[in-house]
């Protein structure tokens, strides 16, 4: 699989912890910051993957499980501390479920909202993974 766990650097306090995410913590440039909260039980978020876009995903709070799917293998990983981000690359096909109560789920996006970088049906997605 592609992606990769990355350790947001935490500076622990008895007051509390900070951790910090600067452009030099991961691969790329922040244009766009979003994050899914109050998804209902049984819900799930994601389902689609991007031609281009790379993002970081973030559990804040709470956890959630996300299944990646590169078009040949799917591996399903936890997020459940908020010092570690997952990184997707591009053309990896990503869905978020079993949401914990109270969870958020923090995303760092490479680039503005395109639609067209989108591919929101899975049949396509493993379709223009074969091809060359």
């Amino acid at each position: 699989m592609t992606h990769k766990f990355i350790e947001i650097p935490k500076i622990e306090d008895p007051r509390g912890n900070l951790s910090v995410i600067e452009n030099q913590t991961f691969p790329f440039e922040i244009k766009r910051v979003y994050y899914l909260y109050d998804v209902p039980s049984g819900a799930y978020r994601g389902g689609h993957a991007h031609k281009e876009q790379y993002e970081l995903l973030i559990a804040v709070s709470g956890s959630f499980e996300v299944v990646l799917d590169n078009g040949a293998r799917k591996e399903t990983v936890m997020l459940n501390k908020p010092n570690i981000g997952l990184l997707i690359p591009t053309m990896v096909w990503r869905e978020l479920q079993n949401f914990s109560s109270g969870s958020v789920c923090l995303v760092l996006a490479s680039d503005v909202f395109v639609e067209a970088d989108y591919i929101r049906d899975y049949e396509h997605f493993k379709s223009s993974k074969t091809t060359p």
